[in-house]
């Protein structure tokens, strides 16, 4: 696994967004996956950054073994686990929907797996997506 430490800034997305493409390159991954990576970043890395409270942000990524892409990102932020978020009513008016939960619904649909843990003072996110 390759890692990053990012500054929890939006504009850090790009540094995020970047760093996970030249693995994805590497391991001559389609482009099809690299879009919903990116979905997933700007979605993750953006609640982080406006919502944790964090003071710092880690990203690891690379492929397993069995051909399975990992991301995770790490921060120091207040212990949240955003897969306990109620599952959006997407068939509802957009007016009538309640704020939040939208965004992770999203990463759900894009990629095969997710994980949240809470440990050592540290919220761990992990994403997988068969490549």
């Amino acid at each position: 696994m390759e890692e990053i430490n990012l500054d929890p800034v939006a504009t850090d997305f790009y540094k995020v967004s970047d760093f996970v493409a030249g693995i994805l390159e590497s391991l001559d991954c389609p482009a099809k996956i690299q879009t919903k990576m990116d979905i997933a970043i700007d979605e993750i890395f953006g609640n982080i950054v406006k919502y944790s409270g964090a003071k710092s942000i880690s990203v690891r990524a690379g492929a397993e073994s069995s051909g399975i892409f990992s991301l995770s990102f790490i921060d120091d932020g207040k212990p949240y686990n955003p897969l306990n978020a109620p599952t959006p009513s997407i068939n509802a008016d957009f007016e009538d929907r309640p704020i939040g939960g939208l965004g992770i619904f999203i990463v759900k649909k894009t990629v095969d797996d997710v994980f949240y843990e809470y440990k050592d003072g540290h919220n761990y996110l992990t994403i997988k997506k068969k490549l």
